[in-house]
Formats: structure tokens, sequence, C-alpha cells
């Protein structure tokens, strides 16, 4: 339970073993392709033999891959938004299976031919597309001419003209007095929309400089009617061409329908192009010759003799090799091992850092108590059942993605502390348990969150206080390991003296009344104060400055008492969640027994549902803050590499490793 040991390994193989070498490393997603141009190999030597070899061919590859995914992450849209019976959208179940069956699957060349049949259907429904907008628009003005019964170009006259257009309704009196000073004018109004009127107009040649005068003062706005038909006929004839459209178009989207049918071989595609564009983002990281390939990576030594096992048909040369210290600081990713109880609380480690490589994993020591503080600001018997069944119920019927795998472990493992402390607490769904079942008497509540506050109150001080110490343990233990004896004394031994000897002055005065436990708390205060201002004048050259920060590390007490009160968040959660749903039970209580069984009964749903996502929100907030602040504060740093080995995006799949 801590964290992976790593070792480098080194692999030298012909050339053309490349791909299968790494689709086997792929396949085993246990190992971090190792940067060869940072190793500690002479550089001079890699660029006289190395530098530039296969690099074009390999990124000719790499995007053409990435080509061919755009391609099928476009198809898919496509085929979703636009297919007939959008309603019967078909997304791939989740499912496990290793990378050799994925890539076994894999037609290439049956996926180049959906990707160009869909494509040149998305092209001619973009062509529909547009020319039905071209339509529609046009539809849209014939219909206001459609009332016209002349045909412009075949009616010319000798000594009159025909003006069509539109002005502004808000200029229509003003425009229509003007024309009645045009006694041979002849005006017909055919369409009136909400802003414009719609005329055509018949007048002497002769006027037509006067005429002009008045349509440009009124904002006239000319229209060449461009067809040989009248306005009805060509308005008849485009909703048919418009009809013809629609039917086409629904034509096109039953054949796109049928592609339906392919979905899970386009989303699996989408799955392997992923893998090998991985697989070649992998291959800069080589160096490469015209026979033979170098590749370097970090491995954990306890999948040594799976790798071993899935090259071992292959003729490979495989060195394994510990880290430098320099690799250690500088180059070494950072591996988690640990149970399964403790694995899912991982992703709280992870949250706020990663380990170095030498240093102590915080997650096995932090699960206990954050289940504990877990548990006790959810505290209801009832909650943690449905944490309990709805954890179960998704993972026993659902392939989750690992991410959402590990979330649901953890609050399965979370539902147990919560059950616990609601029976401490006495709550089920905020109400509280009875006392006397069958004539026997039952010890609910343990605590009742009513009349036991102030005890609620010190157990959350004292679980509080049993971390910090907890916490000053490991950091002096790790120092000791470090050989820093002197600051093991100040950073972690004194203060644990210093806080078990107040502890211990505190039960002497308040709960035992015994001068000798008084006594006895104040000289081992005292030394464990001395301790650390001594230290730092033993470790500094200048007594003075030693001292000073002797004194200024002494001030750090009051941070431990600001420590001990964050820890009252255990109980003032604890409390309200349980408040809470209490005052929502008495709520519905209150309801006439008709409404009661009726509205009251979603209405109870819907409040509890609200309360619990408050609560496990609070207490998974809540509960992690304590650890990142308060806890890892005084042992942990953090600031490790995350472990990023080769394999697949797992978008829709889980894949597991190769078997051999």
């Amino acid at each position: 339970m801590a964290v992976n040991k790593m070792e480098k390994m080194t692999i030298i193989a012909a050339a053309e073993q490349e791909e299968l070498i790494l689709q086997a490393i792929q396949g085993l997603q246990t190992i971090e392709i190792k940067d060869f141009f940072h190793s500690n190999v002479d550089s001079s030597y890699i660029k006289n033999h190395f530098a530039s070899t296969l690099l074009e061919s390999d990124e000719r590859q790499k995007k053409q891959f990435q080509t061919m995914l755009t391609e099928i992450q476009e198809a898919l849209i496509f085929i979703e938004r636009f297919a007939e019976n959008p309603s019967k959208k078909q997304h791939i179940k989740r499912q496990v299976c290793t990378l050799r069956s994925l890539e076994e699957g894999f037609n290439e060349e049956k996926i180049s031919r959906y990707l160009k049949e869909i494509n040149a259907l998305k092209n001619s429904l973009t062509v529909l597309e547009n020319t039905r907008k071209e339509r529609l628009a046009k539809e849209k003005w014939l219909a206001r001419w459609q009332y016209l019964d002349i045909i412009p170009k075949k009616n010319p006259m000798e000594h009159a003209e025909l003006l069509l257009g539109s002005v502004n309704s808000a200029n229509q009196s003003l425009f229509l007095a003007d024309l009645k000073k045009f006694d041979s004018t002849y005006i017909e109004e055919i369409y009136h929309s909400e802003h414009h009127v719609y005329y055509s107009l018949v007048y002497l040649k002769s006027q037509s400089a006067e005429l002009a005068e008045v349509t440009t003062k009124y904002s006239f706005n000319e229209f060449i009617y461009p067809y040989d038909i009248l306005p009805k006929e060509a308005y008849q004839e485009n909703k048919e061409e418009l009809a013809k459209l629609v039917k086409e178009e629904k034509e096109l989207k039953v054949k796109l329908s049928s592609y339906r049918d392919h979905l899970e071989e386009l989303y699996l595609a989408e799955e392997m192009t992923f893998a090998y564009i991985h697989r070649e983002e992998a291959k800069k990281h080589l160096l490469n010759t015209s026979y033979f390939f170098i590749l370097q990576g970090w491995i954990p030594i306890d999948e040594k003799q799976s790798l071993q096992a899935v090259l071992a048909k292959n003729e490979v040369y495989i060195a394994f090799d510990q880290p430098t210290d320099k690799e250690i600081q500088l180059d070494i990713p950072v591996k988690l091992k640990n149970n399964s109880v403790v694995a899912p609380f991982e992703m709280l480690t992870e949250m706020y850092s990663l380990p170095k490589y030498d240093e102590i994993d915080p997650t096995p020591i932090m699960t206990p108590f954050y289940m504990v503080f877990f548990g006790m600001m959810v505290a209801d018997i009832g909650y943690g059942l449905l944490m309990l069944l709805g954890a179960l119920l998704a993972l026993k019927l659902m392939v989750l993605p690992r991410g959402m795998k590990r979330f649901a472990k953890f609050f399965l493992i979370l539902s147990f502390p919560t059950i616990i402390w609601g029976f401490i607490y006495g709550s089920f769904f905020g109400a509280a348990l009875p006392k006397v079942l069958f004539g026997i008497q039952l010890p609910f509540p343990i605590l009742s969150t009513t009349e036991d506050v102030n005890t609620i109150l010190i157990l959350s001080v004292v679980f509080g206080f049993i971390q910090l110490l907890t916490g000053l343990m490991v950091n002096g233990i790790e120092l000791t390991k470090r050989k820093r004896y002197l600051d093991s004394i100040s950073e972690s031994f004194a203060w644990q003296g210093l806080l078990v000897g107040i502890l211990i002055i505190v039960l002497g005065m308040l709960l035992f009344s015994n001068d000798g436990l008084v006594t006895t708390g104040i000289v081992v205060s005292v030394i464990s104060a001395l301790s650390i201002v001594i230290v730092p004048i033993i470790q500094t050259k200048s007594k003075v400055k030693g001292l000073a920060k002797g004194l200024y590390g002494l001030y750090g007490l009051t941070s431990y008492i600001g420590d001990l009160v964050s820890y009252t968040r255990l109980m003032a959660l604890g409390i309200s969640g349980g408040s809470i749903a209490a005052a929502f039970n008495m709520l519905v209580a209150f309801m006439p027994p008709v409404a009661r069984f009726t509205v009251g009964i979603v209405l109870i749903i819907a409040l509890h549902a609200l309360n619990l996502f408050l609560s496990l929100l609070s207490a998974y907030v809540h509960g992690a803050r304590l650890q990142y602040v308060e806890f890892f504060g005084k042992f942990y740093t953090g600031g490790g590499r995350a472990f990023k080995p080769l394999k697949t995006e797992e978008k829709y799949m889980n894949i597991e490793k190769n078997k051999k």
C-alpha cells in the first residue's frame, strides 16, 4: 500500500517489429514510453546517428489517422442529427474487451466505404438544403405578387410603362396623395404586409421624370419581374418544386437511416482510431534506424513478467534498470498501489497532488479518517442504504468508465460508515428510530443530535486531535528515515508531546481533578516546548536567529487550535442534515391526509433527494478539506507526476489487458 516501484525498461528490436511491439505494449496499458532524447544517453551520439529517422512517415501516418478520426466523428454527428426517426437514437452499450479483439474487429476498408457513402449523402443534403432555402425565399416574394394578372415581359406598351414595387406602410397615404396629381396614372394594390404595400403602376412615358421624383421621395422599391408566366403560375410551380425537394430530402434521410445499423462499427472504429493515434504519438519518443529501433519506458516492477510473456514470441532484447537519483527527482512517474478498499480513495489524493516517488502515499492513512468523518456528517441509515443500493446497481448492471466505476466504489464504501453513524444518531430519513421494538428496549439513539450536542462536539474535536497526532507521527517517522533526527524532534515528536501534555493538563483539571496528572502534563509540555525552541538554536550558526526561529515555531501552537476548531464541522453538518430531514418530515406530516398521501409523497421524495444531494456534497467537500488542510499539512508535500501509460482512449469501452 504505497507508491508502486518502477524500473526503467529498454527494448531493442528489428525495425519491422516496431508496430507489433507497440501494439503489445498498448494492450498491456502498464508502460509509459520515455522520451529517449531526455534520457541520460549522450545527446551528441543521438544527434549523429538517430536525429531525423522515419519521422516524416510517422507524422504522415498520424495525420491520416487524425483525418479518419475527424471524418468518423462528423459522420456520427451527421447520422444522429439528420437521419429519419431521430427519437430512435442508438448509442453503443459500453463493454469490456482487449485491444487485440478490438483491432481484429476493425475493418478499415469497410469503414472508409461507409465514410465515403455518408459524405456523399451529406453533400447531397447540403445541396438540397441550399436549393430549398432559395426556393423558400422565392416563394416568399412570389406570394406577394401572385395576384398580378399580367406578364410584364409579354405586355409591352407604346406610350406607357408598367412599374412594380413597394413602399413603406407609413408613407402609403402620402404616396397615394401625390400620385393623384397624375390623372393618367393607374395604380393597383397587389399585396399589403405588416410594414410594406406592394403596387403596380401604369403611367405615361412622358411623365417618367415627374413620377421618378415621387417614387424617389417615398423610397419606392422597384421590383423587376423575371418570369415569362403569370406570378400565380410561377408561385404554384415553385411550391411543386419545394414539394419535390422535401420528398428528395426525406428519401436521402431514409438512406442515411440505414447507417444506424452500422453505428456500433463506427463507434468502435473511432475507438480504434484513437488507439492508432496514441501509438503513432508514442513513436516520436523512439530511436529509429533502418534496421532496428530502441524504446525506453517506465514499468511497475510487478508488470515485468506480463511484458516478458507478451513479447516472448518476438525476437527482442529487454533490459530493466533501477532509476537513478536524478531520474527519481526529475523524471520518474508515480503510480499508486493500494488494496480494493483504499484504492477508490486515491482520487482524493490525486485531486490534491500525487506523492513524489520517494514520498509516502497518504491514502491508506487518510482513508479510515475520511470514512469516519463522511459517515459522521451524513449520518442517516436511509441515506446510507440509498448510497449502497445505487452504487451496487451501477456496478452490477452497467459497465462504467473507469473513473465513474471508482467513484461508484467510493460511495459504496462510504455507505457503510453512513449507516453506522445513522444507527448512532438514531436517524432513518430524518425520523427517529424506535426506542422499543417488540417489547425489546433498543439503545437508539446512542448519541442524540438534540440532547448530546456537546458530547458530539467533543467527539469531533477528539477525532481531529487523533488525526493531527497521526499526521505528526507519520512526519516524524519519515524524517527519521531520512536521518533528519533533529528535524523529526522539532517538527514532529516535540509537537506531539506538547499537544499530549496540554491534553493531560486539561483532563487532570476538568475531568479527574488530579494534581499529579496536571503536573505530569506541565512537565511534558514544557520539555516539548523547550525542544521546539532549542533544536533551531542547535541547527543555526547564529544562535539569536535560531532562538527567534524556535520561538516563532512555538507560536505555531495557535494554528493547532484553529485546526481543532475546524473539526467541529463534523458535528455541525451531521446535526444540520438530520435536522433538515426531520423538518421535511414534519412539513409533510402537517398536511391533510388526502394531500399527505398524494402530493405529500412526491414532495417528501423531492425534499429528501435534495437533502441527500446537499449532505453528500457537503460531506465530500468538507471531508476532503479536513484532509488537505489540517491533515496533509502536517506531513505531506506532494508534487509527483502521474503515471501515463501507452493505452487507448476508452471512450466507448473499457480495455482490459491482452491475455497471453
